[in-house]
């Protein structure tokens, strides 16, 4: 039974990555702990974002749908004034 690290070979990945884990635990808490916060707040304002993209979708489709239709029942009423 030997350790995890013995085992052949490792990726350059895997390495690469225990190197990065090392160099966290260099830093202090209060770094750490600001570096996280600040990571779930742009994490939750995401959400606002997208929530906000959204309804300006749905207010352009509705505003396009509306156009069609006037357009249409303008020159449709126009063509009918014409006639008489």
């Amino acid at each position: 039974m030997g350790k995890n690290d013995a085992c052949g070979p490792r990726l350059p990945v895997d390495q690469y990555r225990k190197q990065i884990g090392k160099q966290d635990y260099k830093k202090t808490k209060s770094s750490l702990k600001a570096t996280r916060l600040k990571a779930e707040a742009k994490k939750n304002s995401s959400g606002f974002k997208d929530a906000l993209l959204v309804i300006a979708a749905i207010l352009f489709f509705v505003l396009c749908v509306y156009a069609f239709f006037y357009l249409n029942l303008s020159n449709e009423i126009n063509m009918d004034l014409d006639m008489d």
